[in-house]
């Protein structure tokens, strides 16, 4: 993009300096698994860096504000730029560093784009779209695959709900599957003990597809997958009853593709580190392996993820049905329908798309679809805003904008800083979970959800701002 505008411009060096502590990377890597922990899952341990990993990165920074778009500009000394829309917020170094180690790969298309809400992730930075040509990461969607938020407005009004809300809570508590005990096992409450008929009949419609990807990948058959299916999971997951800014009631929730897309992920993962056995070395982080378009691990992959993320966005439906159903019969609120206005995205994920006259395949890891008119959900914490939102189909950032607020410091870290009684002033009048359990998800863990929309204006428009009365966690 030509620039008109005057931009502030420095150069800096990335060094091996900048690397994670093993404390720090401890914290870190129970960030990403905590966001559904269900099975088997491979934590890679601290390694030495290799010999891309130890040069140190000249990068030239740029600030621009020219027409329509708004961002950092990152120009590395080798690969594609960086378009940061991180003006006002923080971005770590190891998160900078994995962008940039991401911006060497030789199929990127144009550039890689950060949202606001960017942080350190397992293989990827979490907030990243990263386009490309003939080769998908499976590593930069990550072992979450389709997880994503639903939310649906009500005809309900805030005088309709009533002064105590623990009913509520708890009726949602009880419909949902929510959390993770017996290790997973079993007795694990946070998966079916007995499949419902409506989880069955929706199965029906997933398991072909299932079975045709266990006859070529046997390995996957093992763990959870239908006794999955409509259950929240653990971490950052959510369900919320909240209300917007006319005091309209809306329902809203946060999860993914639960054990299933865990083990399609960490098993696709690992096979493309074993393809690329190799040459991984000359990669500048092994979690970056890939599969080129065309191979028969490539369609497999494709194939999984794809089916992986529809279990998700249907997890989310079927979730919904029961929140809607379970408010309804506690007796305590009027008649009401909830197919007003009613939101879907995902936003650990990849598909095809079509950017700058070309087909590519977008992978968008803590990002949602922004195109022009494309509605989304931006979550904050649970004690901050949340917000619905219209895509304004900015081309720069591939169409995408940020999942959320975005941690600004470890789950570890958050447990260390804050007390029970930090967690209760930051979420007063909120019934939700108050207890050592869920300090981590404690609001001031996250970013500041204002400072993240103010940073992503030109990438969409704020429909709905919602706060919410009750929040669920895993």
């Amino acid at each position: 993009m030509k620039n008109t505008s005057k931009n502030k411009k420095h150069f800096g060096t990335i060094t091996d300096n900048h690397r994670l502590s093993p404390a720090e990377m401890a914290d870190l890597l129970a960030d990403e698994l905590e966001l559904d922990n269900q099975e088997e899952l491979i934590a890679p341990a601290p390694k030495k860096p290799n010999r891309a990993e130890k040069a140190t990165v000249t990068v030239a920074t740029e600030e621009v504000e020219s027409g329509k778009s708004r961002y950092e500009l990152i120009t590395p000394e080798h690969g594609v730029p960086i378009k940061a829309w991180v003006k006002g917020v923080a971005i770590e170094d190891p998160a900078r560093k994995q962008l940039l180690n991401v911006a060497q790969l030789p199929f990127i298309h144009k550039w890689v784009a950060a949202m606001p809400d960017v942080h350190w992730g397992i293989g990827a930075t979490v907030g990243s779209v990263i386009p490309t040509k003939g080769a998908i990461i499976p590593a930069a969607v990550g072992v979450d695959i389709g997880c994503g938020m639903a939310a649906v407005r009500t005809t309900l009004k805030a005088t309709d709900l009533p002064d105590n809300l623990k009913n509520i809570r708890t009726a949602i508590e009880k419909a949902v599957p929510h959390g993770r005990t017996d290790n997973g096992g079993r007795n694990d409450r946070g998966a079916w003990a007995n499949i419902p008929a409506r989880q069955m009949e929706v199965w029906e419609t997933l398991q072909p597809g299932y079975d045709r990807i266990l006859d070529k990948h046997p390995k996957l058959r093992r763990g959870n997958d239908l006794n999955h299916l409509g259950t929240l999971g653990t971490g950052n997951h959510f369900i919320e009853v909240c209300l917007d800014e006319s005091d309209d009631v809306w329902f809203m929730l946060h999860s993914g593709s639960r054990g299933v897309g865990n083990r399609i992920g960490t098993y696709f993962i690992e096979l493309a580190k074993k393809d690329m056995q190799r040459v991984l070395g000359n990669l500048p982080d092994k979690d970056l392996a890939y599969f080129n378009e065309g191979t028969e691990h490539f369609n497999d992959y494709f194939e999984a993820v794809s089916w992986a993320q529809n279990f998700a966005r249907t997890n989310r439906e079927l979730m919904m049905e029961a929140v809607k159903q379970s408010v309804a019969e506690t007796g305590e609120l009027p008649p009401f329908s909830a197919s007003i206005e009613v939101v879907n995205c995902h936003h650990n994920y990849v598909q095809r798309e079509l950017h700058y006259g070309e087909h590519v395949f977008v992978t968008r890891k803590g990002a949602v679809r922004a195109g022009e008119g494309d509605m989304g959900i931006i979550p904050g914490s649970m004690g901050a805003r949340s917000f619905i939102v219209r895509g304004k189909g900015n081309p720069e950032s591939f169409n995408s904008c940020s999942h959320g607020a975005g941690r600004k410091m470890s789950r570890g870290e958050a447990k260390r800083r804050f007390t029970v009684e930090d967690h209760e002033r930051a979420t007063a009048g909120i019934e939700c979970r108050k207890d050592k359990d869920v300090i981590d998800e404690t609001p001031a863990a996250y970013k500041d959800i204002d400072a993240v929309m103010n940073a992503q204006s030109d990438l969409v428009e704020i429909v709905h701002t919602l706060r919410q009365v009750v929040c669920v966690k895993g």
